[in-house]
């Protein structure tokens, strides 16, 4: 049993226990560490990302990299299959988890040397693992305080939870907000899990196709003995997949004009 000691405002950290040897026990406010502890998932998630973009150990995966060293990757992903779609797959979750901006880099690295196929199967679940990782750590964070939120707040989520399926779809299918802006973003606004991975998913594997796609024509291009320059995008397999990425970034443009064309009438 405790009883809490009343007195001046200086004393009001003490608690009385009382067990048999209990006495004045010095405790500290526990919401701003609650608040803290709650944060630390998404925190350490960013704290591993800063770190490795600061290391450059992703530069290994740029194209100029991958060029320069393709018969040797080439050679260890056929020697040992296995362990280099695991490392592939534990690279792009950690990129995704993290927040960093260099997904786009890994996966285009990935249909360089896996091709096209197997790559986009090896991206999805990349994506799929990461983001929920992500998900999860923001929506601890976001979920640890017990005091109302305010009333913008409240408005912003009744507003997407009248229409969770078509926002959440909008989110994951444009590929105008970043990748995991959008995951934070989503977990502020309590999207459920399901509905989260599985437009994680489907968003995901349209937009792999074009981002794969552009990572295979580039090591095609290697492979006929083309170096990367500038006249490269005058391929057929490169700037197909660009058009492809610039046709979904104008979705938003045409659902606001079908949206308006039919409150017009």
């Amino acid at each position: 049993m405790t009883r809490v000691i009343s007195g001046p405002p200086r004393f009001a950290w003490f608690k009385l226990t009382g067990y048999p040897c209990g006495g004045l026990i010095h405790t500290l406010p526990l919401r701003p560490m609650s608040r803290l502890r709650a944060f630390a998932p998404l925190l350490f998630l960013i704290a591993i990302g800063i770190a490795v973009a600061a290391s450059g150990v992703l530069q290994q995966l740029a194209p100029n990299r991958i060029m320069a060293e393709q018969a040797g990757w080439l050679y260890a992903i056929a020697a040992h299959p296995t362990l280099a779609y695991v490392i592939f797959i534990l690279v792009l979750t950690l990129t995704i988890a993290t927040a960093m901006p260099g997904p786009l880099f890994v996966i285009i690295a990935g249909g360089m040397l896996f091709g096209m196929g197997r790559a986009i199967g090896l991206s999805l679940i990349g994506e799929v693992l990461g983001s929920l990782l992500l998900f999860y750590a923001a929506r601890h964070a976001f979920g640890a305080g017990k005091r109302p939120p305010p009333r913008f707040v409240e408005r912003v989520r009744q507003g997407y939870q009248a229409n969770p399926v078509s926002y959440t779809l909008f989110l994951r299918f444009v590929p105008l907000f970043p990748f995991g802006g959008v995951t934070i973003a989503l977990a502020w606004l309590r999207c459920p899990v399901w509905l989260f991975t599985v437009a994680t998913a489907l968003g995901g594997a349209i937009m792999l196709v074009f981002e794969t796609a552009i990572g295979a024509g580039v090591g095609r291009s290697i492979a006929q003995g083309k170096g990367i320059s500038p006249s490269m995008i005058l391929e057929p397999h490169i700037w197909l997949p660009l058009v492809g990425l610039g046709l979904l970034a104008l979705v938003p443009v045409l659902l606001q004009r079908l949206r308006s064309d039919t409150s017009a009438e």
